[in-house]
């Protein structure tokens, strides 16, 4: 197991919703960044201590190598960031005790590596690193700094299921539409809605629209225009989602319920008669409000994906 410490003052909400890290692949003056290249160095199971405005936020479990990915849509951070970079999964659980590493700076002083340290001798964070990997001595003591926090962390990633492996992907239509390669690795995850797809639509929404669940790791990121009708850019687009607890997406995927423009929750008949008291839908339940790229995606589900022929039983 090998130890990384990942700033993320702007990208922190995306990555640790998302369950990922993003980077560019160099500067943007094209010169080589060692603390780019590290994404390439992580493992399966290695440990990530998330770093925000001063603060040690979250620890996170790679599960995944680095792959080739286009950037999350972040919106103003990272403006001026090539679209093309290094994508890592990564599980990640906030933390209860969250310690500011200048307030301990005598005990960490010691063990800062002298080469691409994350940290300044004074225990202030160095804006200029992303990823940078932690002596083992250094890991050990922001454990010990954490204390228990950092173990019901870790247990708590520890007892995510994986997802299971789908059967039915189809080779990933190419789209001129997408700069550089086509991504396949992330149209495959897109397709069982993790990846850059689930980070995007993390982006745009916080909770199920319809059981107001708020937890991203109880949620599925559910196409809206189906993947199978979708382009490669749709496909990874995140107004082209929402987040949905796994029995609304079931309905949704299907067809059995839609939403109007006018931020209702539209249900065929079967459904509404036989499961809505069964699972505790809320048939007058308000949406919220939806995008005018959301709005889109839904027109073509209302029209092509939901079971209009049964609205009337």
């Amino acid at each position: 197991m090998r130890y990384w410490w990942v700033n993320q003052n702007q990208t922190h909400r995306a990555e640790v919703h998302g369950s990922f890290m993003w980077s560019p692949k160099q500067n943007a003056n094209g010169a080589r960044n060692q603390f780019y290249e590290n994404m390439r160095e992580v493992s399966l199971g290695d440990v990530v201590f998330s770093f925000c405005d001063t603060r040690i936020k979250a620890i996170g479990v790679v599960t995944g190598a680095a792959q080739t990915g286009p950037k999350p849509d972040f919106g103003a951070a990272g403006a001026n960031w090539s679209r093309e970079g290094w994508f890592v999964p990564v599980d990640y659980c906030v933390l209860n005790n969250q310690i500011r590493p200048k307030d301990h700076a005598a005990i960490l002083r010691p063990f800062l590596p002298a080469k691409y340290s994350p940290l300044q001798e004074s225990g202030d964070g160095l804006q200029s690193v992303y990823l940078a990997e932690l002596p083992q001595a250094l890991a050990d003591a922001l454990i010990g700094l954490i204390g228990q926090a950092y173990w019901d962390a870790y247990s708590t990633i520890a007892a995510l299921q994986s997802a299971p492996e789908p059967t039915d992907l189809e080779p990933a239509v190419l789209d001129a539409g997408i700069v550089g390669p086509t991504f396949r690795e992330q149209l495959v995850r897109a397709r069982r809605g993790q990846g850059v797809f689930r980070a995007n639509v993390l982006l745009r929404e916080d909770f199920c629209r319809v059981t107001r669940v708020n937890e991203p790791r109880h949620l599925k990121a559910s196409h809206i225009k189906p993947w199978r009708e979708a382009t490669d850019a749709e496909r990874l687009d995140g107004a082209n989602g929402l987040l949905l607890s796994p029995h609304i997406d079931h309905l949704f995927d299907g067809g059995y319920i839609t939403f109007s423009s006018s931020q209702e929750l539209v249900i065929i008949p079967e459904v509404r008669d036989k499961l809505l008291d069964a699972w505790g839908i809320d048939a007058g339940v308000r949406v919220g409000e939806f995008s005018r790229e959301q709005n889109a995606y839904l027109d073509y589900h209302r029209t092509n994906v939901f079971k209009h022929s049964l609205l009337d039983g």
